[in-house]
């Protein structure tokens, strides 16, 4: 069983400061560095390093920053078969202040550009019983048809919908799993209490749902709409961005482990807590060991 995740990838910049600058203002940043990022090498990275075999599914430019990225990719996953595509590489602008939240714009050509089922060898290569995750990177129509076109293999699918285009409706029975942030999941559902939002992305069509809440942890919902409540450890607040993307990608590399669900999310929330005490997107992620050890001792605690 292999995970495909199809999405984007970019080079990130990320200014920490003790505050946000107000309209017009400038500040100087306490420190800056470059790293690799984008929802769908943050999640493809994190399910790698739980041991699964994973696939990216990516568009990058034909520039020097997308030699960069299949370089610094490549260290945990195969990047050969990579789209490079006319364009500069997606770049995102990453801003954390000393509470640990933060800001991000992103240049998006490459992944507005990006049709996996024309330019990559995506289709092909998706067999029966896999694990395909999408986020809301991608134009919302590429979107849509990906995920018909994986369900319709026989594959599992989980969406992500972050960032969550305006207006755009998912087609929910094409979806085996969605997680969604407590946010997403109300503007999505119109329902702004977690457990009435999860249970009604599966009246939708979803075949479960997941809705995070940081620090609260996460609630996941099986197809009948029953309730699992699970809390995150507690842990000091570095740098939140890139935590969802920890959360979803250790997820799916736990369920192609054959974890069941229930456990996964426990796995994963866990995973996100370390990212979220550490500094940057990508380079916050639990490493191959620390994921092994926290499957490892997560699943000895219940057994």
């Amino acid at each position: 069983m292999r995970v495909h995740v199809v999405g984007n990838v970019c080079v990130d910049t990320t200014f920490r400061l003790d505050r946000f600058p107000a309209a017009g203002e400038t500040l100087n940043a306490s420190e800056h560095a470059d790293g690799l990022g984008g929802k769908g090498a943050n999640q493809a990275v994190a399910a790698a390093r739980t041991g699964a075999d994973v696939r990216l599914h990516t568009a990058i430019g034909n520039d020097a920053a997308g030699t960069w990225i299949r370089e610094h990719l490549s260290r945990d996953l195969d990047a050969s078969h990579l789209t490079m595509l006319p364009l500069q590489s997606d770049r995102s602008t990453i801003m954390v202040d000393a509470r640990g939240e933060n800001l991000i714009v992103t240049g998006a050509s490459c992944a507005a550009a990006f049709n996996p089922l024309a330019d990559s060898g995506f289709a092909p290569s998706i067999e029966h019983g896999d694990i395909v995750v999408m986020q809301g990177n991608l134009s919302p129509e590429t979107t849509t048809a990906c995920l018909s076109a994986t369900r319709d293999a026989g594959a599992v699918t989980i969406f992500n919908p972050s960032p969550l285009t305006a207006g755009y409706a998912p087609i929910l029975s094409d979806v085996s799993l969605a997680i969604a942030n407590a946010g997403e999941a109300a503007l999505l559902t119109g329902a702004a209490e977690p457990a009435a939002a999860a249970r009604e992305l599966i009246r939708q069509g979803a075949g479960a749902a997941i809705v995070t809440l940081g620090a609260q942890g996460c609630l996941v919902a099986d197809g009948e709409g029953r309730i699992d409540r699970i809390a995150a450890p507690k842990v000091t607040v570095v740098d939140t961005s890139g935590a969802g993307d920890v959360f979803c990608g250790c997820l799916a590399g736990c369920l192609a482990a054959g974890i069941d669900l229930a456990m996964a999310a426990r796995i994963a929330v866990r995973a996100a807590a370390i990212s979220v005490g550490r500094a940057g997107t990508l380079g916050s992620c639990p490493d191959r060991r620390e994921m092994k050890i926290l499957m490892e001792t997560t699943e000895a605690e219940t057994a």
